[in-house]
């Protein structure tokens, strides 16, 4: 059975949406750490039970981790929240975020961990902010949360670079994703993994990859190529070419290794094996 197959997720309702009723779960939970965890009660109150929706919550916690002497955490903190507010689907993307994280990593019990704890979540969702300043025509801040995304959890994503949502970034340490990269809905990245060039040139020069796609432990997928939907890329493999969808790369350089079988969700299922069969 699959962590999604076991785990219910929040979903929209007539009392809600699934922003809401993610926000409620969380709050819940926030709550039982204060008899659980006294010690934690106060990070946990500021955090999430002193806020009044996700996107307060998530610009409160980003600010407390990215604050630093350059940029003092109150300023940090305005910052998250006009991006956040700014978007009308940012709260929606983040619950997405989280929810993705809740179905595919079986060491994730509750919502409150990756929300707290995880700096692929917390990467992804800076991004966000940084994503929104480069549209804004604010480079220097965007590049400014783009540094301490890298210094704070070890994973460099360029503001321009484009990323859906119901993305799950495993670990974060040594992820790289370049300028012009664009990643789909429901990818799951593992660590070490890099999205780039191929070389100096400029222009549209990092990957493109589609829905549901799984990049496994440090592959390293680069230039203007596309990884087709639901497909997967092996641990350690270098991606030169075009990747069919539904299909397995392997090796350095890659090619195709199998063919993944009609309903397979790689992303979802974060199975890594190459397909060969027993003892493979």
């Amino acid at each position: 059975m699959t962590a999604s197959a076991a785990i219910p997720s929040p979903r929209a309702n007539s009392r809600g949406t699934v922003e809401g009723d993610l926000w409620a779960e969380l709050r819940a939970e926030a709550e039982a750490v204060l008899v659980e965890e006294p010690l934690y009660a106060g990070i946990v109150q500021a955090t999430i039970l002193d806020q009044r929706s996700l996107a307060q919550a998530f610009a409160y916690r980003l600010a407390h981790r990215l604050g630093d002497g350059d940029l003092a955490r109150l300023s940090m903190r305005d910052l998250c929240l006009s991006a956040f507010e700014a978007d009308p689907h940012a709260g929606a993307n983040a619950a997405r975020d989280l929810i993705a994280i809740r179905e595919r990593d079986p060491t994730c019990r509750r919502y409150l961990d990756p929300f707290l704890f995880y700096k692929g979540l917390a990467a992804l969702e800076a991004y966000r902010v940084a994503h929104w300043l480069w549209h804004q025509g604010r480079a220097t801040l965007s590049l400014h949360v783009q540094s301490r995304i890298s210094e704070v959890f070890g994973c460099d994503i360029h503001p321009a670079a484009r990323i859906g949502s119901g993305v799950f970034i495993d670990h974060a340490t040594g992820v790289v994703i370049g300028e012009t990269a664009v990643v789909a809905d429901d990818v799951s990245i593992l660590q070490s993994v890099t999205l780039g060039g191929n070389g100096k040139e400029s222009g549209d020069r990092h990957p493109k990859v589609e829905r549901g796609v799984l990049l496994s432990v440090g592959a390293k997928v680069l230039g203007n190529i596309r990884v087709g939907e639901g497909a997967k890329v092996a641990a350690a493999a270098v991606v030169l070419h075009d990747v069919p969808p539904h299909t397995t790369v392997a090796g350095v350089p890659a090619r195709v290794v199998s063919r993944l079988a009609a309903g397979e969700e790689p992303a979802r299922s974060m199975d890594q094996s190459f397909g060969f069969g027993d003892g493979i």
